[in-house]
């Protein structure tokens, strides 16, 4: 008994010790932004474009930009990823097929990023004829983030007792009825938690929208889904590595980085609020 404790207390604390070890190396991470960036942080930064060759101004076009980008990667991909949960939680039939589908899922959410927006070049830009733009963007990355929603809504269902079906299918409602009414609202905490982590790795992602739409420097503001647009990750990318004079426009870099993980961060305490509150109501 006491080898067994002591080895559970060795393992206790190798899991204690590097979880306290990626905590360390993240706070660094923030302090050393936060440190260098709020000096940048004021209201003309969050609200004038940017000029004189982005080395004055602020990043009000960056941020519109990914707001807009990140709206179309939501309302493409959580629907179309929720609807293929169901399906294949709800209603496919388990065998070669569904297993197929699953694992080529679970490959695609491993696919580079750069692939997919070399994919958004040749559909969205070209095949129909979308152009470099918003819309193109938003669904390059909806497509990257379809994956990762399809699999957590899937895990979503599966955490819902059985029990909840076979009492609806029971008293005569239809299969929709009852996955509409029984299901889907106790898997909504999940699904919300999936698709806001996919979309807040959507919001940081720079390759996919490289190619299918944003801009190195766009001063004024989109007027259509089918404009070019500027983007926090990429205005970030082009003042930390490209800038003509980067170590002049450094602290303008981590004024765009904290920004960029403030709106992240914000995304994810949503998504926390949101999941706390639907399960303290369907645990009463």
């Amino acid at each position: 008994m006491k080898i067994k404790q002591l080895q559970q207390y060795i393992g206790f604390g190798i899991l204690a010790a590097c979880a306290l070890f990626v905590v360390i190396i993240l706070f660094v991470i923030l302090y050393d932004i936060a440190a260098q960036g709020l000096g940048v942080i004021s209201w003309s930064f969050l609200t004038e474009a940017p000029r004189a060759g982005m080395t004055e101004g602020g990043i009000l076009p960056a941020i519109i930009g990914t707001f807009f980008v990140t709206i179309i990667t939501a309302a493409f991909s959580v629907p179309l990823g929720v609807s293929a949960a169901i399906y294949l939680s709800e209603y496919a039939q388990e065998g070669l097929l569904t297993r197929w589908i699953r694992a080529s899922i679970r490959n695609l959410a491993g696919v580079p990023s750069i692939v997919y927006g070399l994919f958004g070049v040749a559909l969205f830009v070209r095949a129909l004829s979308f152009g470099t733009s918003i819309l193109s963007a938003g669904l390059t990355l909806g497509l990257l983030t379809l994956p990762w929603i399809i699999t957590t809504a899937e895990e979503a269902f599966r955490t819902v007792p059985r029990s909840y079906r076979d009492g609806a299918l029971a008293l005569g409602a239809t299969n929709w009825q009852t996955i509409w009414r029984n299901v889907l609202p106790y898997a909504f905490p999940g699904i919300l938690t999936g698709a806001i982590l996919g979309i807040s790795r959507a919001a940081g992602e720079t390759a996919p929208i490289l190619f299918t739409g944003v801009a190195f420097f766009l001063p004024q503001l989109p007027g259509s889904l089918l404009d070019q647009f500027m983007a926090l990750p990429y205005h970030l990318y082009i003042m930390s590595t490209q800038h003509h004079a980067i170590e002049a426009v450094r602290p303008l870099a981590y004024g765009t980085a904290l920004v960029l993980i403030v709106l992240v961060f914000f995304l994810n305490l949503t998504a926390i609020i949101i999941r706390y509150r639907l399960r303290k109501k369907y645990t009463r």
